[in-house]
């Protein structure tokens, strides 16, 4: 047997050298592997808890900006509340002064129906008794107030209204002049066509188209009296109250003032 060649053994040191620096290389590339897989592995673990934590992030400031609104609209419904609350007191309040009114109204109601008749009993009263003047027109007034307290959908308020408006023409004129054309019953039976002069309640004449005929009314005796006197005072008087001519001094018969009893 020849004896172990140092130079083999070199060479065979050599090469079990190269193949475990070799084997270690190949280990120590899987251990790199094994590393790089591991770290890429966690990265992408991290990435994924990034993500879940920055969802979660966007939740909650989701949640915080839900609930900050939520909060305001909260308050500003509080807000509201109040206001509503103290304008459904104001309301209440002006709902019991109303039906309030309404149970005065009621009261005053009842009351004033007989009032407005007494009123219209006392004009209808009132023109019968006064000189005869406008008579159609002024009975035709008292008429119609009379028909008007039977309307049921006319309100309390228009009727008075109305029969206090017949109270204020009545009483303008006692206070103007004024003349209209109407007819006349004359002595012997006939009708004739005249001009009415009025100045205010103290004196009522009248006068025909031609002048030829001229009365005044005697409210003592309830009749006119034919007097040519007054022919041409009353013609004056007429164009006064037609605007024809300035107002001036009349000589006209007017009853003497009663004395109190």
């Amino acid at each position: 047997m020849k004896p172990w060649n140092s130079g083999a053994r070199h060479v065979a040191v050599a090469i079990v050298s190269t193949a475990l620096i070799a084997g270690g290389g190949v280990a120590v590339a899987q251990t790199v592997d094994s590393v790089l897989r591991a770290e890429q592995q966690r990265l992408a673990q991290n990435r994924e808890a990034q993500q879940r934590i920055d969802r979660v992030v966007q939740q909650t400031r989701s949640l915080v900006d839900d609930y900050k609104a939520v909060t305001k609209e909260i308050d500003g419904l509080k807000v509201y509340n109040r206001l509503m609350e103290a304008q459904t007191e104001k309301q209440q309040s002006r709902l019991d002064e109303i039906n309030e009114s309404l149970d005065k109204a009621n009261v005053i109601n009842r009351q004033i129906y007989p009032l407005m008749e007494r009123m219209i009993e006392g004009l209808e009263q009132f023109v019968q008794l006064d000189i005869p003047f406008l008579i159609e027109e002024r009975t035709e007034r008292i008429q119609t107030l009379q028909d008007l307290m039977d309307e049921p959908n006319v309100s309390v308020a228009e009727k008075f209204r109305k029969v206090m408006e017949a109270f204020q023409i009545e009483n303008e004129y006692g206070r103007t002049i004024e003349s209209y054309t109407d007819t006349i019953e004359i002595q012997g039976g006939g009708v004739r066509e005249v001009e009415f002069l009025r100045i205010g309640r103290v004196a009522l004449l009248f006068q025909s188209a031609d002048g030829s005929m001229t009365g005044v009314w005697d409210q003592e005796s309830e009749s006119w009296n034919m007097s040519d006197d007054y022919r041409n005072e009353v013609k004056k008087g007429l164009r006064v109250a037609n605007e024809l001519i300035a107002p001036e001094l009349l000589l006209l018969p007017v009853p003497a003032p009663e004395e109190a009893g």
